[in-house]
């Protein structure tokens, strides 16, 4: 459908005759906003390619009082050392530029580090952008429950807390690690050892599930044990490293993230052991790389694209005064070569 004999560029109202809608419902498809129909939100987009119209910006951002940007931030009270370039939060990074471009916003890339004193009530009196997507609990859930009440356009990505007001998108991260050492216990593994930094939310969610499976697991079972470590890859080399010196016996890990098992796989390498013969390693993210190591990394899949997708669609929903939930993904257990029966003895 194409405006009669124009000579003008097209107006908002033109789109809203043709699509036989309210300029408003108009304003909104523009916007990517759920609260109009998928197929009409296609069909007001069509029209408005056909007709060459393009939304100003700036006008529209001083009507709406809108930035029309999303903030990301990455609060890392935990591990300052860990850098942006980490495989997680790339990969995370590039699924949510997709998703948030895709509705005609922008990014902003924020990484907090100590001192972090009204970081998030600074951020929220900037108005910088019109909403946030918080990457990891880390130190800050009570920075995140203070605001929760007063700031609704706030999701977070990370594990479900009890007594928690504020929206999160994750996995089952108990469910997810008990997996895991169930897997290696059904192998015959019987001296499963974890390897994280029990502090933050997610990863001591994930290790409440391996001790959930170890006091479950066949007669044999040792106790559980955690090997504490950082998240950055070096520090859990050292970190494996320093306990496989110790001489403590132990033929399985399960380890917090990708990016600590790939470390814990090299260390256990440089001490002479084999992967998985002699030691079967367990990781929790499933990243691309992580089919691609040496062997492959059997491990926890929780679906980042998906739960990027999630993030978005909660907090445009939630920019739009809209009730939410928060969202726990179903974790997927990838078995592939860095787990294996035990020698014959």
């Amino acid at each position: 459908m194409l405006i009669q004999g124009k000579n003008r560029p097209p107006k908002m109202a033109d789109i809203a005759r043709l699509a036989g809608v309210h300029t408003s419902t108009v304003s909104r498809a523009l916007a990517g906003s759920s609260l109009v129909e998928k197929s009409m939100r296609e069909k007001i987009l069509k029209i408005a390619r056909t007709n060459g119209y393009t939304v100003n910006s700036t006008a529209r951002s001083l009507r709406l009082q809108r930035t029309q940007s999303i903030s990301v931030v990455f609060p890392l009270g935990h591990e300052v050392a860990q850098p942006l370039t980490d495989p997680f939060f790339v990969q995370m990074i590039g699924h949510l530029a997709d998703e948030i471009t895709q509705r005609g916003y922008g990014l902003f890339l924020q990484k907090v580090v100590p001192p972090m004193e009204d970081w998030l009530t600074n951020l929220i009196g900037s108005k910088r952008s019109d909403g946030i997507i918080v990457i990891g609990q880390s130190t800050e859930h009570e920075a995140m429950e203070t605001v929760a009440g007063r700031y609704k356009p706030l999701v977070v990505w990370g594990g479900q807390i009890e007594r928690q007001s504020y929206c999160t998108v994750g996995s089952d991260n108990v469910a997810g690690a008990r997996l895991a050492t169930e897997h290696l216990l059904s192998l015959g593994r019987r001296q499963v050892v974890f390897l994280g930094d029990t502090k933050v939310p997610e990863l001591r969610l994930r290790y409440k599930g391996y001790s959930q499976a170890i006091a479950n697991g066949p007669r044999g079972t040792a106790p559980k044990r955690n090997i504490p470590t950082h998240m950055t890859a070096d520090q859990a080399f050292d970190a494996m490293t320093s306990f496989l010196a110790k001489g403590d016996k132990f033929d399985g890990v399960v380890c917090a993230t990708d990016v600590i098992a790939m470390s814990a796989i090299r260390a256990i390498a440089a001490a002479g052991k084999r992967v998985p013969q002699d030691i079967s390693v367990v990781g929790y993210d499933d990243l691309t790389v992580a089919a691609h190591t040496n062997p492959p990394l059997t491990t926890v899949r929780q679906n980042i694209a998906t739960g990027a997708r999630h993030l978005v669609d909660l907090l445009f929903r939630r920019m739009d005064d809209e009730p939410t939930e928060s969202i726990t993904m179903a974790p997927e257990l990838i078995i592939r070569e860095s787990s294996c029966m035990p020698p014959r003895k």
